[in-house]
């Protein structure tokens, strides 16, 4: 049997089917599209129309800005990348206004960068470079050092400026009418008159955008004069008039028979009886003033010296009575009846209340010097205070103070200073007074405490600004003084008096100035660093400058730098 040749087998197709090749190609154009679609879509192309387009929806939405960094823009808020702070809606027509003279403005800051650009550190202002890197003490990146505008004015028509004085770059308080050298051998930098607002603000002034002063709170207030009043304030206890007391005691020895006060805090008046003593001394005495009286009666008609010799006895006896605190009306009474009065009553000398009694006094012998009774009057009283001795000059004897009591509530009561110990306690560094109140009703009590406020004018008609306006910083005191267009300057003040809320100037302002009173703090630092900036470039600018016009005694030193640096430049040069 024959086998089948090779051309009698049929051959199977190799190729596809021809329904897939449509579809493959249908897969491929898609990939194409979306490939293109792709390359279109990270590539956009930008026509005039859609530029336009682009630019009128840019300025149709809103922008926002960094009120201490104007040159931060962004279209959605958030915060300063510089500074934290958040961003403020920008004003429209701000964007659109400020583009030309953006760029001009950055021209011109590219320029002036080119020409001398200095660089900083935001947390340590002392370093300063001519490059830009990393600070060499907390590493921080480096920023620009801006110049105002008045630097480049000065640069710009120093030729044409009237020079004042010169000044220390290192010390501003170091002035010279001449050009001269400090004691390191730099020379002083000159003030010229337009930069006078600037020496007598004794500070770098500040200048802040109205926005932002808006946005930091600036408070101002006009300096202007009043009465300064100085209010002291003090507690006390209440005490005795140790000016009312009476002690009630004899000037003979006797027995008292009959008491008429029974108990401590019984009230007295003057004139009233306390109680009745039997003195044998008295009763002489009363008998001796009968014989003269009954001696002069007798004798009245003789003649006149015999008569005055009689009176004279009387006078004598009613005298010795009077010594022994007897009084007139009760000798009176003993010779107008002609007796003898066994007993006599002892006669309160003023109004009070009987704050001591001795114990058992009715039939008690007493004796000169013994106290039988203790009686103060209670309508005045005491009230010790006690102020410091930098408070001392504002008060004085006769110096009056509003008293008050929490037992009476809204009630002020009027007191004056009677007197003021000479002597400073060494332990509380205080002075002790003493005021007296009145205490007409009674209604006082000894021991109450009281608030004693003293509000003496320490200047009449004084110069003054609010207290908070004042920096107080240990060693001098400063106001922030408002100079207008967001122009600040500090100032340093010499301070008088301070009462309420205010204290007195001395010197460093005028009236009607304008002082800050909120914010100061921040536009004080802000001062304290630009002048620190402003000094090292200008001690920076005075070494490079005054290198070819230094003495011969200061250029002696650095003849021997060049040759000096003469190896190290051939090292250089072998190394290229």
């Amino acid at each position: 049997m024959t086998e089948p040749t090779e051309s009698a087998i049929p051959k199977r197709s190799r190729s596809l089917p021809s329904f897939v090749r449509p579809i493959a190609w249908m897969v491929l154009g898609g990939l194409l599209v979306v490939v293109a679609a792709l390359v279109i879509g990270i590539y956009p192309q930008s026509s005039p129309g859609h530029a336009s387009g682009a630019a009128q929806e840019h300025a149709g939405a809103q922008l926002w800005t960094c009120g201490m960094h104007p040159q931060v823009i962004q279209d959605e808020p958030g915060q300063c990348p510089i500074c934290g702070m958040n961003l403020v809606p920008l004003r429209d027509g701000d964007a659109g206004q400020g583009q030309a003279p953006a760029r001009d403005h950055q021209e011109a800051a590219n320029g002036h960068q080119e020409a001398a650009q200095l660089w900083t550190c935001s947390m340590h202002p002392e370093v300063i470079q001519d490059e830009p890197g990393q600070c060499p003490i907390c590493g921080m990146d480096l920023v620009p050092i801006r110049s105002s505008g008045g630097d480049t004015a000065a640069a710009a028509g120093s030729s044409e400026r009237k020079i004042l004085l010169y000044r220390s770059p290192m010390d501003p308080n170091m002035t010279s009418p001449v050009p001269r050298k400090d004691e390191m051998g730099m020379d002083f930098v000159p003030v010229y008159a337009d930069e006078a607002t600037s020496t007598a603000g004794q500070g770098a002034v500040v200048r802040i955008d109205p926005a932002v002063v808006q946005n930091m709170n600036v408070t101002t207030e006009r300096v202007s004069r009043r009465d300064v009043s100085r209010q002291i304030r003090t507690v006390g206890y209440l005490g005795y008039d140790q000016e009312s007391m009476v002690s009630i005691t004899t000037k003979y020895p006797g027995f008292i028979e009959k008491v008429y006060v029974n108990y401590v805090g019984e009230p007295v008046a003057k004139g009233q009886s306390l109680f009745e003593i039997y003195a044998p001394e008295l009763v002489q005495t009363e008998q001796e003033l009968l014989s003269a009286a009954r001696y002069a009666q007798r004798l009245s008609a003789t003649d006149q010296e015999t008569r005055q010799r009689a009176e004279s006895l009387l006078a004598a006896a009613r005298e010795r009575l009077r010594y022994w605190d007897i009084t007139d009306r009760q000798i009176e009474e003993i010779e107008q009846t002609g007796k003898v009065v066994r007993t006599l009553k002892v006669i309160s000398p003023s109004d009070g209340v009987v704050m001591k009694r001795m114990p058992g006094l009715e039939g008690m012998a007493t004796r000169p010097g013994i106290e039988l009774l203790h009686i103060v009057n209670l309508s005045s009283l005491w009230l010790t205070v006690e102020v410091y001795e930098d408070q001392l000059p504002w008060v004085d004897v006769g110096s009056k103070a509003s008293v008050a009591f929490t037992y009476f509530p809204g009630e002020d009561f009027r007191a004056k200073v009677r007197f003021i110990e000479p002597e400073v306690s060494e332990k509380t560094r205080a002075v002790r007074l003493t005021l007296d109140v009145p205490n007409p009703a009674g209604r006082l009590r000894v021991g109450m405490y009281a608030t004693v406020i003293f509000e003496p004018v320490a200047a009449r008609n004084a110069l003054t600004v609010p207290s908070n306006a004042v920096l107080r910083t240990g060693e001098r005191n400063v106001a922030i003084v408002a100079l207008g267009e967001g122009r600040f300057a500090p100032r340093n003040v010499r301070l008088g008096p301070e009462g309420d809320g205010f204290v007195q100037v001395l010197d460093g302002l005028v009236d009607g100035d304008q002082v800050v009173t909120s914010a100061q703090f921040l536009i004080d630092s802000e001062s304290n660093l630009r002048e620190a900036i402003q000094k090292m470039i200008a001690a920076k600018r005075a070494r490079a400058s005054g290198e070819p016009s230094r003495g011969p005694a200061a250029a002696a030193p650095e003849a021997a730098a060049p040759e000096a640096a003469a190896p190290e430049a051939a090292a250089s040069d072998a190394g290229h």
